[in-house]
C-alpha cells in the first residue's frame, strides 16, 4: 500500500462549490515576507553559491543582509504601492531586530508565526514534546510583544508528522506549511480542524532564485504571469495568489526592481476590480464566515 495521510481528502477544484470574497472579488492577493534569524556558523540555513552548503560567516552575512537592508527596502516599496502585507518572523528576532517590528505595527500588518530560527526545522527530529515546545515559545514571545497571539504559522522548515496536530493545539487558526491547491481548505487533527492557507512553492523568491538559481527578471515574469493567469480564471471560480518575499534575496536592489515593477503591474491591471489585496489573517476570517461545505474540508 502506498503511504498516505489522513490529514484532508481528495477535492478537485473543478466540483466545489463557488463563492466570491468581499465585494463580489474573486482574486484574493497578497504578499508575504520571511523575516528569518539564523545560528552563527551553526545549524541550518541556505548559501548564496551553494546548495547544502556548510555554514560560514560568508552565508550568515549574507542573510543577515536582509534585517540591516533588504527588509527596509521591502517597506519602502509596499509604502510606495500601498500594498498590505503580512510577515513570517522568526521570534528571537524581537531581542536583535525589534525595530523591525516597530515598523510593521506602524503599517498595520500582520505577523505570521515562523519558529523560533530558521536554524532549525520541525521535521521529525525532535520529540513531540520538544516541537511544542518550539511552538510555544516562538508564539508567547510574539504575543508577548504584539499583545495579541499570532493567527497563522508557516514552519521554518518541512514540518514533522504531528505539526497541524501540535499548531491547532497551540490555537492556531491556519497553517501554509501545505502548498496544495490554490483554494483554502480545512485538514484534520487529531484535536479539530486548521484552514491551509495557500502558500507559493513556486513564485517564491527562495525557491526560485536561490535554489532553482533563476534569474531575478524571470522571477518578476513568474509574478506577472501567474497573476495574469488567475485573474483571467477566477471568474470561474475563486482563487488566492500569494507572493512571497526574503528579505535577503528579494531586499537586493537588482531584484527589488524587477519586483517592483511585477507588483505594479498587478496593482494597474485593467481587472483590478476583481483582486482583493489582502492578508492570510482576512482570508482567514473570511473563510470562517463561510456556511459549512463552502469550503473543502469544512
Amino acid at each position: 500500500m502506498l503511504p498516505l495521510h489522513d490529514r484532508y481528502g481528495y477535492s478537485p477544484i473543478v466540483a466545489r462549490p463557488d463563492y466570491s470574497w468581499p465585494d463580489g472579488r474573486r482574486l484574493a492577493f497578497y504578499v508575504v515576507t520571511n523575516i528569518e534569524v539564523f545560528a552563527f556558523r551553526k545549524g541550518i540555513g541556505s548559501d548564496f553559491a551553494f546548495v547544502k552548503a556548510p555554514q560560514t560567516h560568508r552565508d550568515f552575512a549574507w542573510r543577515d543582509y536582509g534585517n540591516r537592508v533588504g527588509v527596509w527596502r521591502i517597506f519602502r516599496m509596499l509604502d510606495a504601492l500601498g500594498l498590505p502585507a503580512a510577515h513570517n518572523a522568526n521570534s528571537l528576532l524581537y531581542g536583535s531586530c525589534p525595530k523591525i517590528f516597530e515598523r510593521i505595527r506602524v503599517r498595520g500588518d500582520e505577523i505570521i508565526g515562523h519558529g523560533r530560527a530558521n536554524a532549525e526545522h520541525q521535521r521529525n527530529l525532535l520529540w513531540e514534546h520538544d516541537e511544542a515546545c518550539l511552538i510555544r515559545e516562538a508564539t508567547e514571545a510574539i504575543t508577548a510583544q504584539e499583545g495579541r497571539r499570532p493567527e497563522g504559522w508557516l514552519g521554518p522548515g518541512p514540518e514533522s508528522s504531528v505539526s497541524p496536530d501540535l499548531l491547532q493545539e497551540a490555537g492556531y487558526r491556519y497553517l501554509m506549511n501545505w502548498a496544495a491547491d490554490d483554494q483554502p481548505f480545512w485538514m484534520d487533527t487529531r484535536s479539530g480542524k486548521i484552514l491551509a492557507m495557500p502558500y507559493p512553492a513556486e513564485v517564491n523568491d527562495a525557491y526560485a532564485l536561490a535554489h532553482r538559481q533563476q534569474g531575478a527578471r524571470e522571477f518578476a515574469d513568474m509574478i506577472v504571469d501567474q497573476f495574469d493567469e488567475m485573474i483571467r480564471q477566477c471568474v470561474g471560480r475563486p482563487l488566492v495568489c500569494p507572493i512571497a518575499l526574503h528579505t535577503f534575496i528579494a531586499g537586493q536592489p537588482f531584484r527589488l526592481r524587477p519586483i517592483r515593477k511585477a507588483l505594479e503591474h498587478c496593482l494597474r491591471h485593467k481587472h483590478r476590480d476583481r483582486v482583493w489585496f489582502t492578508r492570510p489573517g482576512e482570508i482567514t476570517a473570511y473563510c470562517c464566515s463561510l456556511p459549512p461545505g463552502v469550503i473543502p474540508g469544512s
